[in-house]
C-alpha cells in the first residue's frame, strides 16, 4: 500500500520522464514543467495518470518483498552476523534489493505495459488497454522475451538503488533522533518507551533518501 500511494503520488512526474526519455515527438522540445503544462492540455489531467493501473499491479508485491525482507535481513545481519550501526543497513538495504530481483523478473510484463501506455499520446494509440498491450506485444514482438526488454539495467541498478536508499533512511533517522529527539521525534504508538520520527519528518528523510539512491 506505501509502495501504491508513493507512486500514484508521483505518477505524473514519471509520465513525464516516460515522454522526455523516449523522446515524444510531441513533447521533445519541452523541459519537465512545461510538459506537466502542456500533457493536461493535450491529453486532460488523466493524460498524466497513463500507465498507472498496470504500475499500482506491479509494485504491489514488489513494495511488499522489498520492505518485508529489509527487516528480515536487517534483523538477522544484527543478531547472527553481529554487525550494527550504518553498515548493517547498507547490507540489509542490497540484500533487501537482490531479493526483490525475483519481484522485478516476475512482474517486469507489468513495467513495460505501464511505459508503453504512458508514452502513447492521445489520437495515437496503439494500445487500448492493459490487456490489448499484453496482447499485442506477444503477438507482435516475439512472445514473452518481448516482455523483457530492458530487463538487465534494470536488475543491475536494483541492490545499490535499495541499499543506498535504505542506508539513507535508517541513518537520517538515527542521526536526527540521537541530535534533535524532541524536536523531531514521538512516542510510537505501540510502545510510548520508544521514540520514532514524527510523520513529516519521516516523509522527508524518506524522500531525501529517494532521490539520494
Amino acid at each position: 500500500i506505501a509502495g501504491c500511494c508513493a507512486k500514484t503520488t508521483v505518477a505524473p512526474l514519471d509520465r513525464v520522464k516516460v515522454l522526455l526519455q523516449a523522446h515524444s515527438e510531441h513533447y521533445k522540445h519541452l523541459g519537465v514543467f512545461s510538459t506537466l503544462r502542456a500533457v493536461p492540455q493535450k491529453e486532460g489531467y488523466l493524460g498524466l495518470y497513463k500507465g498507472n493501473g498496470a504500475m499500482m499491479i506491479r509494485i504491489f508485491p514488489y513494495g511488499a518483498i522489498q520492505f518485508m525482507t529489509f527487516e528480515h535481513y536487517k534483523t538477522f545481519i544484527i543478531t547472527k552476523l553481529g554487525i550494527s550501526g550504518h553498515v548493517h543497513r547498507l547490507m540489509a538495504g542490497s540484500m533487501a534489493g537482490k531479493r526483490s530481483m525475483t519481484a522485478v523478473i516476475c512482474t517486469y510484463p507489468l513495467d513495460m505495459v505501464r511505459v508503453r501506455l504512458a508514452f502513447q499520446v492521445k489520437g495515437e494509440h496503439t494500445y487500448t488497454g492493459i490487456i490489448h498491450a499484453f496482447k499485442t506485444i506477444y503477438a507482435k514482438e516475439g512472445g514473452f522475451l518481448g516482455f523483457y526488454r530492458g530487463l538487465i539495467p534494470t536488475i543491475l541498478g536494483m541492490a545499490p538503488y535499495a541499499g543506498v536508499s535504505f542506508f539513507t533512511f535508517g541513518t537520517l533517522k538515527s542521526v536526527g533522533l540521537s541530535h534533535a529527539p524532541t524536536l523531531l521525534g514521538r512516542p510510537s504508538s505501540d510502545n510510548p518507551n520508544v521514540l520514532v520520527l514524527k510523520t513529516h519528518i519521516n516523509l522527508l528523510c524518506g524522500g531525501v533518501a529517494g532521490a539520494i539512491a
